[in-house]
């Protein structure tokens, strides 16, 4: 049976042999990460709703930038649950493993969140539907933004 995660006002299921770090949410950080047996890991962090998607998600390929020298970043955009996401997909060598990076930032009712998760190729290609479906259940705990409201 998953592992749940209900705080800051969202839900989300994990699998249960994966860590669970809080340590940002309870330093005042709206965010939380999940890691994988392997290290990987899948993280979320919460911002205000009238945070921009697409800036948030090119401020973590900034980000990111500066930490690796050598990233091929994709801009994308894809629909999960009937919820538009917007980010990028990130190629980069770490500890000379070639990884996977996914962004995925939207703007629901409440909130704009950003999803991360990376992992080296060969784990990525493992647990690739394992980050999916904690994506799906977060999405699942979100009202879509009502188009037309103001933002605030």
């Amino acid at each position: 049976m998953p592992a749940k995660y209900e705080k800051l006002g969202i839900s989300f299921q994990y699998p249960d042999n994966w860590k669970l770090d809080e340590e940002d949410a309870m330093a005042g950080c709206d965010s939380v990460t999940v890691y994988s047996p392997g290290g990987s890991f899948w993280s979320l962090a919460i911002h205000p709703r009238s945070a921009d998607p697409r800036l948030l998600a090119e401020g973590v390929v900034d980000t990111m930038k500066q930490e690796y020298d050598e990233i091929e970043a994709e801009e994308v955009s894809e629909s999960v649950s009937d919820h538009e996401l917007i980010g990028y997909d990130l190629n980069f060598y770490c500890l000379d493993l070639t990884n996977t990076a996914k962004i995925r930032c939207l703007r629901a009712d409440q909130h704009t969140l950003t999803v991360f998760c990376q992992a080296d190729d060969r784990e990525f290609e493992r647990i690739k539907s394992v980050f999916q479906a904690m994506t799906v259940s977060l999405l699942s705990s979100v009202e879509k933004i009502r188009w037309g409201r103001d933002i605030g």
